[in-house]
Order: C-alpha cells, then structure tokens, then sequence
C-alpha cells in the first residue's frame, strides 16, 4: 500500500489503552506490515551492538582484563531488558504523565502497551516502539560500561546500571522523546539519540571513572590495546548496528530511513580519513585504531543529526567531529580522570556537535522525508530558524549537567554499600580483572610461570616430593612441561623441523625465529633453575 496523505496508512480510531481488542478484531490494521518488519530488523541490528562494543572494549583493554569488558557489556544488557520491562518504558514513555521530566507507572511492566499508534511515530505499535527503545538503553548501558576498564568490580557496576538506566536515562529520554516532555515540546531535535544516548553515556562514564579512579601508573608504562583486531570487528558491529539505531529512528521503511543511513556512512567515513590524517601527522603511520575511532566518532555525532541534516552537511560534520574529538582525548590527562576508553571523548563530544549541527543545517524538507513530520518543524539557521541553535545549546547543557551529576552520585552512594565497592585491589588490578572477577580468560595462552604455580601445592612450604602428574596429561605447551620437569624439551620429528605449535602443528621455522625460540627457550631454563634453587633452599630451611 501506499499512500500519499501525511500520518499513518490509516486512522487509528481503536477504543481501549491497547488499540483494541485483539480477540475480535485485527490489530494490525493500522499500520504496514512493512514498517513493523523494518523496524523489527533494525532492533536486531542494534542489538549486535552490544557484543561490538564487548569486542572494542576488549581489544582496548589488556590481554589480562579482556574477556571481563565482554562480559560488563553483555551482562549490563541483562540488568538492562529487566529494568525496561519492569519500569523502565514507562519512566520514560508513558503518555499518562504530563510533568515533562519523567514519566510514571501506567506502563510498569507493558501494560497498556499493545496496538496503540507509538510515542515516536504512528507508523508503529507501542509494543514495537518499546522493543526497540529497549535496545537503544541496553547499547548506553554498554557504551558506559568502559568505565569499568581494568580495576572496576563488575557486580558493583551491574547495581549501578540498573539505577542509572532509572535516574539517568529514562528521565533525559521522557524529556525529548515523550511527547509531554519539556524539550519535545520545545521543539529541540534530536535524532536518534544525542542527548540520552551519546552525552548521556559520555558524561556518566566520565563521572563513574571520576568515582572509581585513575589505573595505577605503575602498570601504565607502555600501554597499547592489545588486539586491534578486536578492535575493528567490534567497530565493524557498531557500524552495522548504527544503520539499524539511525535508519529505524524514522520508525518506517521511508525516504527518511533512506537518508539517516546515508548520513550516517557520510559522517563515519569522512571523520575516519581525517582522524587518521591527524594521526598520522604524529606518528608518519597509518592507524587502524585511528580509523575505528574516527569512524564511531563520526557515527555518534551522526545519532542526533542522521534524521535532520542534508548529506553535504554530514561531510562537513565528519570532518569536524574528527578534528574536534582527537584533540578532546587529551582532556582526560588535564582533569585527571582515567577514561580509559575515552567514551567521553568519542561518545561525550561527538553527540553535543552533532546537536549543534542540527541548529545550523536542520532541514525541514529532510524531516519530512517520513511522511509523517511534515511541515511540523522549521529547521535551523540554513533556513533561517536562528532560535533553533540557542535552543539546542540550553539541551545540550542540560544533559551534560544532569548526566554527570546524576551518575556520580549514584556512584558514590553505591560505593559506599558494604559489599559493592567499585574498585578492585591493586593485587586484583595486577592480576588483571578476567582472573580476580570471572576466573576465566578470553586467551588460553599457557605461560611458564602460570604452568608452574598451576602444578605446585598452595601451600606456605613446598611439598617434599616431586608431583607425578603424567606428561600426556598435561594442558599447554609439550617443550615447556618438559623444561619444568628438568628435562631437555624434545625436538621436532626427524626431519629437524622443531616443535613449535600446540597438538602437533608443525611450521618450518625460519633463522630469526630460530634465534628468538633459542633465546626464549635459554631464558625458560634460567626460570626453571631458579625455581628448582629456591624450592631446594624452602625444603633445607625446613
């Protein structure tokens, strides 16, 4: 079907809080088949989001604190589904309140959420407007969630998220997507989500670092990610998933949805080049960790402005948001607080440029594109709507002090519950986060020291005898068990080729590799003969 009217296909005239009833009648005759597909597809896609940025955050992290940011995030989407479920939807979507700040408890557990046109559009249920709203808190919740890097308890966080989706989110939420909220009705654009969303992550991981804080610095020197590619899957994730948060926040398989996505890959891809332009004036390389900085740069700032702004503008707004949040990871080191993923940098900073920009290129002709919104808003000062920036500056402003302030003293009250401090010790810290909180690591790599503690007797004293765990049995690397055991390591097959792999996979190994196995073995020895001397000298002190 299609139509050529503005509003939905039809005219909703159902005569209950759930659109109807669905016992006699068809509920889903007031909206495409076609819309609800889409935007079911698009909650999906931002649903991806969440395990990219477990897989960005981990490959930021260090090798020993790398499966701990995997689980922050998909764990905080846990806490996040039930919290939205519970109250969450209707602290900040529930069309019963009318205070303009936040919502109440008429929706408390999907009541009176059916069939009914949506808050966002009428181009889809209330039901499916919720799904998807449902993702958009659970990827804020995760892109928060690299506060925690490398000393953050996890469980202490999880509590904090179901407390900061309440106070924090849902509340800026209602104010510019309820359509009783105090910015809605002011008529501030914003998108896809560059107040809640962006600035509201920003800020609260800024403040939640601010409460945890700095890594200590001995453990510091040299720090570089550990895995780009991590890094670059995880971002490739965050990019597919973007299409799904920037095209479905027009809530219809429309012209609009069309545009956001082309906006958003503009952005992306120009503040990528140039980020990487910027990081190559210093290092005369080019950056893979540069290019996905620049490319979530730019698909953040693009959240607020995709649904807004013409594409020529989207090219001016990537190349600025670059330029502006690469100087920005600095201002983590003059406020000294340890953002150690610098969401308040990439997230924090691109979704208050691209609020501005929609006070400058806002196009009423690109809002229109839906069908639904046409001729409703005047756009910015391209079209001589010169009210519309101040306007935007007020909103920007008021998430940026709401957020930070909100957050940390839910931190700070949180931290000082018995049994839920934020920070881990600094043995925990050293030991690194996958060991002191999980127990379990995202690499099964089997060191010499690790291999040793893992076969020698907790105990204050060393045992007495030798252990007599069979050689076939053991978990790691043949050549080292066998160096532990004080035994020459065995050599390759007969052919000369040395052993080099786990479970049989040989490679020919080349001169420098020779040279750097033969130092690595030497300095095993060293370790080994070491161990043994000190072991020798605990059991003559006995």
């Amino acid at each position: 079907m299609s139509y050529s009217w503005v509003g939905a296909p039809a005219v909703f005239n159902g005569t209950s809080t759930n659109g109807g009833d669905s016992d006699v009648e068809n509920l889903n005759q007031w909206f495409q088949s076609g819309d609800q597909a889409y935007i079911i597809v698009a909650s999906a896609m931002v649903l991806i989001m969440v395990p990219g940025l477990g897989f960005l955050y981990s490959g930021l992290a260090r090798r020993k604190s790398a499966l701990s940011m995997i689980w922050a995030c998909m764990a905080s989407c846990s806490v996040i589904t039930f919290q939205w479920y519970f109250w969450g939807y209707s602290l900040a979507f529930s069309n019963y309140a009318t205070n303009g700040f936040i919502g109440d408890l008429k929706k408390f557990g999907l009541m009176n959420t059916l069939a009914t046109p949506s808050p966002g559009s009428p181009l889809i249920p209330d039901l499916l407007y919720a799904f998807y709203q449902l993702q958009f808190c659970a990827v804020t919740a995760a892109i928060v969630a690299g506060a925690v890097a490398e000393r953050g308890r996890l469980i202490p966080f999880m509590v904090f998220t179901f407390f900061w989706a309440t106070l924090v989110y849902c509340p800026i939420a209602c104010w510019v997507w309820n359509v009783n909220g105090w910015a809605f009705k002011w008529g501030v654009l914003d998108y896809a989500g560059g107040g809640p969303v962006e600035i509201g992550s920003g800020m609260s991981a800024l403040a939640y670092s601010m409460v945890l804080g700095r890594r200590q610095e001995k453990m510091m020197l040299n720090f570089r990610p550990h895995n780009v590619s991590l890094i670059t899957l995880g971002t490739i994730l965050l990019w597919f998933g973007w299409l799904g948060f920037n095209g479905g926040s027009s809530f219809g398989a429309n012209l609009r949805a069309t545009m956001a996505c082309w906006n958003s890959n503009i952005t992306a891809m120009f503040a990528a080049m140039t980020w990487c332009i910027l990081d190559w004036r210093l290092a005369r390389k080019w950056s893979m960790v540069g290019w996905c900085s620049g490319a979530i740069s730019g698909l953040v700032a693009a959240t607020p402005a995709s649904g807004f702004i013409p594409p020529w503008a989207s090219v001016i707004l990537g190349i600025s948001t670059a330029i502006v949040c690469n100087f920005s990871t600095k201002i983590k080191y003059w406020i000294k607080i340890d953002d150690a993923m610098d969401v308040f940098a990439e997230h924090g900073i691109a979704g208050m440029i691209g609020l501005f920009f929609n006070g400058v290129f806002g196009a009423s002709y690109i809002i229109g594109l839906d069908g639904v919104n046409t001729g409703l808003y005047p756009g910015g000062w391209i079209e001589r709507h010169f009210l519309q920036l101040g306007q935007q500056v007020a909103y920007i402003a008021a998430v940026t002090a709401y957020s930070f302030v909100m957050s940390a003293l839910i931190a700070y009250a949180i931290n000082w519950v018995p049994g839920l401090h934020l920070r881990a010790s600094e043995e925990a810290e050293l030991l690194g986060m996958d060991d002191d909180q999980l127990g379990e690591f995202a690499y099964d790599y089997v060191e010499v020291r690790r291999d040793y503690l893992a076969w020698t007797p907790a105990k204050g004293e060393p045992e007495g005898k030798e252990h007599a765990i069979p050689q076939g049995e053991r978990h790691g690397i043949q050549q080292h068990s066998e160096m532990l055991e004080g035994k020459e390591p065995s050599e390759g097959s007969g052919s000369g080729e040395a052993h080099t792999g786990i479970g049989g996979d040989r490679y020919v190994v080349s001169p420098l590799l020779g040279m750097f196995t033969s130092r690595l073995t030497n300095n095993c020895r060293h370790a080994v003969a070491y161990e043994k001397t000190e072991r020798e000298k605990g059991a003559e002190g006995v």
